[in-house]
């Protein structure tokens, strides 16, 4: 089975949104939540004005119709105060990013934020590249995930 792509948010907006919305499922770790809706649409900002030749050729349309703004949303929230270097913020987020897209085809449409609630003990997790923090995050990502998807 083929699911769409899982596509990055992006808007302060959107996050506030779906950050006011109660977990939908929650570990030591994470909080997931979701809100089942399109991102707002992108705010417009001023641009010079555009000088545009006269043609009878159509122009061609780039981009997405506005109207399909079906599939999978996802911001990540991985503050300071709980991933202190950014390697290991940097690997939390390529984590999430990479859970979710295993688990797409289980999850509604909408928009998904996955926040990182409490830091991982550096005592156990030394080093911020280490192979078991990676497979700690992603079975505890797993397991948030398949919860957030009933």
């Amino acid at each position: 089975m083929s699911a769409a792509p899982v596509r990055k948010l992006t808007q302060a907006a959107d996050f506030e949104r779906v950050l006011a919305a109660p977990s939908r499922a929650r570990s030591p770790h994470f909080a997931v939540h979701f809100v089942a809706a399109a991102p707002l649409p992108r705010r417009s900002t001023p641009q010079a004005p555009v000088v545009q030749d006269l043609s009878t050729v159509a122009a061609p349309v780039a981009g997405e119709p506005v109207d399909n703004l079906t599939g999978l949303w996802l911001g990540t929230v991985v503050p300071k105060r709980h991933a202190k270097r950014a390697v290991t913020r940097t690997l939390l987020k390529r984590q999430v990013r990479a859970a979710v897209a295993h688990h797409a085809g289980r999850l509604p449409a909408g928009v998904w934020v996955v926040r990182l609630r409490s830091p991982f003990d550096r005592q156990q997790f030394p080093s911020a590249a280490s192979d078991a923090l990676r497979a700690a995050v992603r079975a505890e990502l797993d397991t948030v995930l398949q919860r957030a998807a009933r």
